[in-house]
């Protein structure tokens, strides 16, 4: 801002003078447009402007980190995130990214990552976390000059509950505080032979699938015994991880052939225990359930038979 140490993102045109701005800790505010000036290269990439190039600067035929794409979650508030793809390679990405609910495909959005850059997609509310669907991100790796081939990477990701919320750390590039995912984990060289194979139908190599660990005959599913940063979550993200932790150890029983478990929820106020309950009683794994070891527990501990 021109008369102020403000700066920012513009996320919304108001009207013809006025503009919304994102300044830091996701405050937005409205600035009139005469007030603006773009410091960023990445105001550039939202307005389609051709960033200059200067010709003298030679382009460097070592590749420093062909790895190192991710997802970020910056917190805004309490429920409210801000989704951002990071490349924190020396490599240009073109990339997109959408979602994927129920087959159907929503595109957001599509362009190129300059190295050592990001952008930001959406905003998302943890409150419908459950809800959230599948993101597809597809990505392209160039770099100028001669360098290996690197094969382009698609990747489909859902999130879950139990994973999602352990995965707190400083951002690549942002420098910030977020829920962070690296896509490119198995990234790999492209092998011909391979793909040849793939096209031909000559690729005769049995498929395993992979075999859930079983999981103990009693989980308990408090809290503290989920993850180390639950005093920094509000309500609604703990009752999501204990769900989605839930969810999981059954599938991993059921999956495993157990004949039972037992799930320590707590009396509490009793959401958990009815939620839990309300799911078991639309499983179709799922004999019976009912409360269990009553002298310990209470009503805080529920038996599944699994059928």
């Amino acid at each position: 801002m021109l008369h102020g140490r403000e700066e920012g993102i513009i996320t919304r045109f108001l009207d013809n003078k006025l503009v919304e701005i994102e300044i830091e800790d996701g405050f937005r505010i409205p600035v009139l447009r005469t007030e603006l000036a773009i410091v960023s290269a990445e105001e550039a990439v939202r307005f389609k402007r051709e960033t200059p190039v200067d010709d003298r600067q030679p382009v460097s035929r070592e590749v420093f980190a062909n790895k190192g794409v991710y997802m970020a979650f910056l917190l805004i508030n309490d429920t409210a995130l801000a989704l951002y793809l990071i490349n924190n390679t020396d490599l240009e990405l073109p990339y997109t990214i959408g979602e994927v609910q129920q087959e159907n495909y929503k595109g957001l959005q599509a362009g190129v990552l300059k190295a050592r850059t990001s952008v930001k997609i959406q905003e998302v509310n943890t409150k419908n976390f459950e809800n959230w669907p599948a993101y597809l991100l597809q990505f392209l790796f160039f770099k100028a000059g001669a360098g290996a081939i690197q094969e382009p990477l698609t990747k489909k990701i859902r999130f879950r509950a139990n994973t999602f919320f352990k995965s707190k750390q400083t951002a690549p590039v942002l420098g910030k505080d977020a829920y962070v995912f690296q896509v490119d984990k198995e990234a790999t060289e492209i092998q011909p032979q391979k793909i040849t194979d793939a096209l031909y139908g000559e690729n005769t190599a049995e498929v395993k699938p992979a075999r859930l660990p079983a999981p103990a005959r009693e989980t308990d599913l408090h809290i503290e015994k989920l993850s180390k940063d639950h005093a920094k979550m509000g309500s609604p993200q703990i009752l999501q991880l204990q769900l989605q932790t839930f969810e999981s150890t059954l599938d991993q029983a059921i999956a495993n052939g157990m004949e039972e478990i037992i799930f320590i929820h707590g009396v509490g106020n009793g959401v958990l225990r009815t939620e839990i309950h309300k799911r078991l009683s639309k499983n179709k794994q799922v004999e019976y359930f009912k409360d269990a070891m009553k002298e310990k527990f209470g009503y805080g501990a529920t038996l599944v038979k699994i059928k």
